[in-house]
């Protein structure tokens, strides 16, 4: 008897462990993407790029991943650039947590939440809000959204900007996506509070304002600035047209030493800093039409008009121009700009770089066509 009790029971527990369904461990959602691109411009400032014929090259390579864990999230995007315009560098990378359908935080490098989401702009320059750092930015730290009916509120504070070299004596790195003080002035303990407010039924309209407030920490003198910002935006939906208003006003004051300017302060991005207005007031207009196409390889095109205008609040500074016509082409995974830009004292659309945003020495008007050509995957 104990002889077929022995051989019974390993019996019974192989029998139990087969009828017992395996529990499988559940897994988190991977999804990878990324874009080729390739530009091609002609720009009239440049006597070499006309005898060209305009030149026509690389633009970036990225890659974009995404995760979800339960109520876990990971959105992350590194881009690759030519070296001459800052080589690699991560656009952004947060993790994130969803309380409800209400409520999200995100921690890491995170966008600010500043104006207009996540730009003002349709073409492939943006507007002028990007080049003194208030459109399209993120910093590291962390932010709080709460979204009930029509009203969105999202609260943030970030410790300091996305590319951070904080402990050293070094000068801000200007190898970095979007543009930040640079320099000897580094951004810290920033606050950003926007307000949204979205209504209407056959034209879908939103209205928000946002505050910026943050330190400007020198170097030097090993004192901390205030920086601030306020923005008001409206936007509005009508059928296949999209209008995006804004205004913008920002003040910065960097505790340096005696012998710098106070009129200006050092921004830097891919690669190559340059000088801004430290107080100025930003408008930009951006209006667009969206065409269906769906016929041969042609989806979509969308036609738009984008203008912005930097007004300097120091007396004998010249003000800041851009206006880009264009269209933009989507065809499966292809995405095209084809853009037709005019500045004036802008750094990208002209001959003067270190100034032009700041002063403003130049204050001829400049053309340049570009064409930014992609394959999404």
């Amino acid at each position: 008897m104990r002889h077929k009790e022995r051989f019974l029971f390993p019996l019974l527990w192989l029998a139990t462990s087969i009828a017992t369904p395996v529990i499988a461990q559940e897994k988190s959602s991977l999804r990878l993407g990324g874009a080729v691109r390739f530009n091609y411009n002609f720009s009239d400032w440049k006597p070499d790029n006309r005898k060209r014929g305009g030149d026509f090259g690389f633009d970036v390579f990225r890659l974009n991943v995404s995760s979800a864990f339960r109520r876990f999230t990971l959105d992350a995007e590194y881009r690759f650039y030519p070296s001459a315009s800052g080589g690699g560098m991560l656009k952004h990378g947060w993790i994130g947590y969803t309380f409800d359908d209400r409520q999200a935080v995100e921690v890491g490098l995170t966008q600010v939440p500043f104006g207009i989401q996540p730009y003002t702009a349709n073409n492939y320059f943006f507007n002028l809000n990007y080049y003194v750092g208030l459109e399209d930015d993120a910093d590291m730290g962390i932010k709080y959204r709460y979204r009930h009916g029509r009203w969105e509120a999202t609260l943030a504070y970030f410790k300091n900007a996305d590319i951070t070299d904080f402990g050293s004596n070094r000068p801000t790195s200007p190898d970095r996506y979007a543009y930040d003080l640079g320099g000897r002035n580094k951004e810290t303990h920033q606050g950003n509070l926007q307000v949204i407010y979205r209504f209407g039924n056959s034209v879908r309209q939103e209205v928000g304002v946002s505050a910026l407030a943050g330190g400007v920490y020198n170097l030097d003198t090993r004192h901390t600035g205030l920086r601030t910002a306020f923005a008001l935006h409206y936007v509005a939906d009508y059928r296949a047209w999209n209008l995006k208003a804004q205004y913008t006003t920002y003040d910065i004051r960097a505790k340096e030493p005696e012998s710098t300017s106070p009129a200006t302060v050092e921004m830097a991005a891919f690669g190559a800093p340059y000088r801004v207005a430290s107080r100025a007031d930003i408008y930009t207009a951006a209006l667009s039409y969206t065409l269906p196409v769906g016929k041969a390889f042609l989806d979509r095109i969308s036609f738009y008009n984008d203008f912005s205008l930097l007004h300097k609040r120091t007396k004998g500074f010249r003000d800041s121009y851009q206006n880009v016509t264009g269209c933009s082409l989507s065809a499966g995974p292809i995405l095209a700009y084809i853009d037709y830009a005019v500045g004036k004292n802008h750094a990208w659309l002209g001959p003067e770089w270190d100034n032009a945003f700041a002063a403003g020495p130049d204050n001829g008007w400049h053309a340049r066509f570009n064409i930014n050509v992609g394959y999404y995957f």
